[in-house]
């Protein structure tokens, strides 16, 4: 699994958003990593260990 998140890209979370989409946004970078989801467009804020414990694959902007 790639390890460097950049701004863009999409990540495919393990467990579903309550809204039943499980495709979220990086908007901004740093010890904690926001994400957007792609589905409802709500905005959270999640902290790097836990993110990475979380991801299921990590898709570029262009994908």
């Amino acid at each position: 699994m790639q390890k460097t998140i950049d701004i863009g890209d999409i990540l495919v979370l393990k467990k579903q958003h309550p809204c039943g989409a499980n495709k979220w946004k990086v908007i901004r970078t740093g010890a904690d990593v926001k994400l957007q989801c792609m589905g409802c467009d709500r905005i959270v804020m999640i902290d790097r260990p836990t993110l990475y414990k979380r991801i299921k694959r990590i898709m570029s902007e262009d994908e």
